[in-house]
């Protein structure tokens, strides 16, 4: 691991916490901790109302913040966007959101770093180039190998839209064929453009070049959170 990947181990109200040592190595996915509610402005649970005694205790919910009794914050989840150890205590609307998002972190985010290849355009270019693309161990990075050499940094994309074919009224029988990504360039304020296709031929796997595709998509959902906390 290099000295700026470097992790440490720090102890918090809610639990113990394994972060970068460095915030700007965060994972542009991560979530600070909320601030919590004093006790002394929650006389009541936030959700069910009961008024908290020396029998009804309360208990703050990790991801939120908010004052829960027991009933409803008994759940204990994982919640690695905000790289806890273990699982910590959360409320029932966000003890199921984390367990949504834990889908992300075990599956998702394993073939978003295993990779996928497709034809990438570069801005108004009529030249593709195939080129496998992957996330970064660190989370922080697009990498971009073929002929050329990118690095995309995961915080200076501004939009991702998800191309796809066999729309039909419904919705239905959809799938992902590619993407247009939009991210700015460091140092400035010029936004380059990419587009990502699915390839035809046997080099190309369509079925996880479609796996990669939704992964990102949800990756992207992930970030748009991140930035608005």
């Amino acid at each position: 691991m290099s000295g700026g990947d470097a992790k440490k181990l720090v102890r918090s109200p809610s639990g113990l916490r394994m972060v970068p040592e460095h915030r700007a190595a965060r994972s542009p996915f991560g979530l600070d901790e909320p601030p919590w509610v004093p006790d002394k402005e929650c006389p009541r649970c936030m959700q069910c109302d009961t008024k908290f005694d020396f029998i009804t205790r309360k208990h703050h919910c990790r991801r939120c913040g908010k004052c829960f009794c027991d009933k409803c914050c008994s759940k204990k989840v994982p919640l690695p966007r905000m790289c806890f150890v273990d699982p910590v205590r959360q409320c029932a609307e966000c003890a199921l959101v984390s367990q949504k998002e834990t889908e992300f972190y075990d599956k998702q985010l394993k073939v978003l770093m295993n990779g996928a290849t497709f034809f990438v355009t570069l801005g108004t270019s009529d030249k593709s180039e195939l080129m496998v693309c992957r996330l970064s161990s660190n989370q922080r990075y697009l990498v971009l190998d073929g002929d050329s050499h990118y690095e995309i940094e995961i915080i200076q994309i501004s939009t991702v839209q998800i191309l796809t074919e066999g729309f039909t009224p419904g919705g239905g029988n959809t799938r992902a064929i590619g993407m247009i990504l939009q991210y700015k360039v460091p140092g400035s304020e010029e936004v380059t453009q990419m587009k990502f296709t699915a390839g035809e031929d046997f080099n190309c796997n369509r079925k996880l070049s479609a796996s990669w595709l939704a992964a990102m998509h949800k990756a992207t959902k992930l970030l748009y959170e991140s930035r608005d906390q």
